[in-house]
């Protein structure tokens, strides 16, 4: 260690560890770690040791769960979600808020748990993820006082299984679990087998603060609790994690009823123009590193941004995670650091380059660290340029025109979130609007807030936002399946369905008119309609079903056409000197299959929402309905309704359903019908993993449109920091 005189010449920082005596007295009192059933916490069977990544000592013994463990703990939960869901909301927002306030008193020991697990730095445990984490139940305390007001007549799904990842596990956990408990829901927790410590840390806290037994439960292990989660009987899975396993987790839930939320991979782009501030866009990458950036610069400034980086990452801090002077104590599993330096080997020998600062000799000899660099000169080619993750290594792709940009951006299956650098804000707000993420930084990069949105985009994630997703669809009146209809041979094949996409893929024009023009349309229509009631209805009975349809479906033309005016989008203030616009964005192009039972009234109360909100719609309508439909066809065109914009698709059923459900271009799919149908469309779907709705056969005219309309959107968050 060097004297006191030799720093004071070197003017370097010395080293500045941080006590865990905390961590420490808390691991000593409760290893061997077990599961938490139950309001308690079980024997450790089959322990198994954790490792400290940064050092390779051992941390704890920690149980590894079985199905039968799983078994259990959904089986506590079930037993305790009728008394926590009758709960009035103000009681849950007690408690929570209780929690929250016991969660702030411990964050201490929390964050330096979450160091010990992870070996992220301390001071980022302790500055950021902890006070992200905690405002999380603070902030759904809040929003469960106004549960009635805000979802009246909805009720929480049941009980909701958690699968958590390794990096920031507290963070994800606070943001799944405030929520779903604020909406009434109990909890299974499957923390991932490299980070179990906050998660039964957590636990330890609920019970301290009064929650009731089975309420939260967590089963620790490896992969057999996760599978065993998505077969158990939750009413809801929330998963965080790696594509791959979000997709296999997709078709092993297929029409199991149960609500599937997957927050996946991608890595955010990082868009750097040439009249950026390239000073702050260097702090905000840095900040991003262990996401894995893609750095798109501008050919202009390309040399100067690739020089201040590089130089910057020189002076970064690599090393013990509890020393305070620690800027990224990365480290990851050795299976993982493996993969991580497989791939960037990959990189290199496609023609990329690999820059990374000397920091060798500061690290300790027996962690497992992954150095940080940046690859120089990768092109979209390079199977680097949208590898689900590279560690703490940016890449490097140079580009001349904002368009080149927006494309190299968008130029990925992924879309979770981007961040875009340049002082003229409305080049930055026209490249943020053509990015196809849920999160967009200006001048900013990982900002988020309780109830901000941050969903993902594409294969980045299948969810509903904040506390609506925690809540159960009202509930409405079934019908019964209607007997099996003959279908005449369609003339019509798989080409024919993929050209009905592809019409519809080209009439973009209707995703970017206004809200209004929109809603003029659809009034139109349902002034169409109204004119030519008497004869739609005739026909209609004529066909043995109920014309009241009719008269139903005009009422919900003119309703979809005020939704569609008045919008969903909201200005949030989430900190000084900072707004978050949380958009409302169609899906695409999104295919439907229309109910049975109610021809029109179906057609309407699927097709209609969905073009209210700006999708383009690839439908297909009951058998029953193709002698009307040449004249729905004639009113919708009549309104003013593009071409394209509406395509159907008369012949099987079942067939085009996997035609569209395998299609990329279709972005969404809805499958109105039986619990068969319902799983094909699903597991058919999961190539891409777009975003599937499968609701039952049911009286329409009961079904909330607002609920509908939830179904017919994405959302995307754009962050405005402003003032000097």
């Amino acid at each position: 260690m060097p004297s006191v005189t030799e720093i004071l010449e070197m003017m370097d920082y010395g080293a500045a560890p941080v006590s865990d005596r905390p961590a420490q007295d808390w691991l000593k009192a409760h290893s061997p770690l077990g599961h938490f059933i139950g309001g308690a916490f079980t024997e450790a069977a089959n322990g198994q040791a954790l490792l400290y990544p940064a050092t390779g000592k051992e941390l704890a013994q920690v149980a590894q769960g079985s199905a039968d463990d799983v078994t259990r703990a959904v089986a506590a939960a079930r037993a305790a979600a009728p008394g926590w869901a009758a709960l009035p909301p103000h009681e849950r927002a007690e408690h929570l808020t209780k929690l929250a306030a016991l969660l702030r008193k411990r964050q201490e020991v929390l964050a330096q748990l979450a160091t010990r697990e992870s070996g992220r730095a301390i001071h980022t445990t302790t500055a950021t993820d902890m006070p992200e984490a905690i405002a999380q139940f603070t902030h759904f305390a809040h929003r469960a006082e106004l549960l009635d007001e805000t979802f009246p007549g909805r009720a929480p799904h049941g009980v909701v299984g958690i699968i958590l990842p390794a990096p920031r596990a507290f963070v994800t956990l606070a943001a799944k679990a405030a929520p779903a408990l604020a909406a009434g829901n109990t909890v299974v927790l499957k923390p991932a087998a490299e980070a179990p410590l906050t998660v039964l840390a957590f636990t330890a806290i609920c019970a301290e603060a009064g929650l009731p037994a089975g309420v939260i439960n967590v089963v620790t292990g490896e992969a057999e609790p996760d599978l065993a989660l998505a077969g158990a009987g939750v009413d809801m899975l929330s998963f965080t994690g790696p594509t791959e396993t979000g997709r296999a987790l997709r078709i092993a839930t297929a029409g199991s009823g149960k609500t599937l939320a997957l927050a996946l991979g991608g890595r955010p782009p990082h868009l750097i123009f040439a009249d950026a501030d390239l000073d702050a866009a260097v702090e905000g990458v840095v900040t991003a590193l262990e996401s894995s950036p893609r750095l798109l610069v501008a050919e202009a400034v390309l040399e100067r941004f690739t020089q201040k980086l590089t130089r910057r990452l020189e002076t970064l801090r690599i090393g013990d995670p509890l020393d305070k002077g620690t800027d990224l104590g990365i480290t990851v599993p050795p299976s993982h650091l493996a993969e991580i330096r497989a791939r960037i080997a990959q990189g290199v020998e496609a023609g990329a380059e690999l820059v990374q600062p000397s920091l060798s000799a500061n690290l300790p000899e027996n962690g497992q660290f992954c150095r940080p660099g940046l690859l120089l000169q990768v092109f979209p080619a390079n199977p680097c340029f949208d590898a689900e993750t590279l560690g703490p290594t940016a890449t490097l792709t140079s580009f001349r025109t904002p368009a080149e940009a927006v494309e190299l951006a968008n130029n990925s299956r992924f879309g979770r979130a981007a961040a875009v650098w340049s002082e003229n804000i409305t080049l930055a707000t026209d490249i943020a609007a053509q990015i196809e993420t849920g999160t967009v930084w200006i001048n900013s990069s990982d900002l988020s807030a309780p109830g901000a949105p941050q969903e993902g985009l594409r294969e980045s994630g299948v969810s509903q936002a904040g506390l609506a997703a925690y809540l159960a669809p009202s509930t409405v009146p079934a019908l019964p399946e209607p007997p099996a209809v003959m279908i005449p041979e369609s003339v019509l094949g798989e080409s024919d369905v993929a050209k009905a996409v592809a019409q519809a893929e080209k009439a973009g024009g209707w995703s970017q008119k206004t809200s209004g023009d929109r809603a003029q349309v659809l009034r139109a229509f349902g002034a169409e309609l109204a004119v030519q009631q008497a004869r739609i209805a005739e026909r209609l009975q004529s066909l043995g079903h109920d014309p009241q349809e009719v008269a139903q479906a005009i009422r919900l033309a003119y309703r979809c056409a005020a939704h569609a005016e008045t919008g969903a989008d909201e200005v949030l203030r989430p900190a000084p000197k900072t707004l978050a616009l949380a958009q409302s964005l169609p899906w695409g192009v999104l295919g439907v299959a229309c109910p049975v039972t109610q021809p029109l009234l179906g057609f309407a109360a699927l097709v209609l929402p969905a073009l209210a909100m700006g999708n383009r719609v690839a439908a297909i309508p009951a058998p029953s309905l193709a002698q009307i439909l040449p004249d729905l066809a004639q009113m919708l065109t009549k309104a003013g309704l593009p071409g394209g914009a509406l395509s159907l698709v008369n012949g099987p059923r079942d067939t085009w359903v996997q035609t569209l459900a395998r299609h990329d271009g279709v972005a969404a799919l809805w499958y109105a019908g039986n619990a068969e149908g319902a799983a094909m469309a699903e597991r058919q779907s999961a190539g891409n993993l777009k975003a599937t709705w499968c609701p039952t056969e049911r009286d329409w005219s009961a079904q909330p449109l607002s609920e509908t309309l939830a179904q017919a959107r994405q959302s995307k968050t754009i962050w405005l920091p402003h003032g000097a």
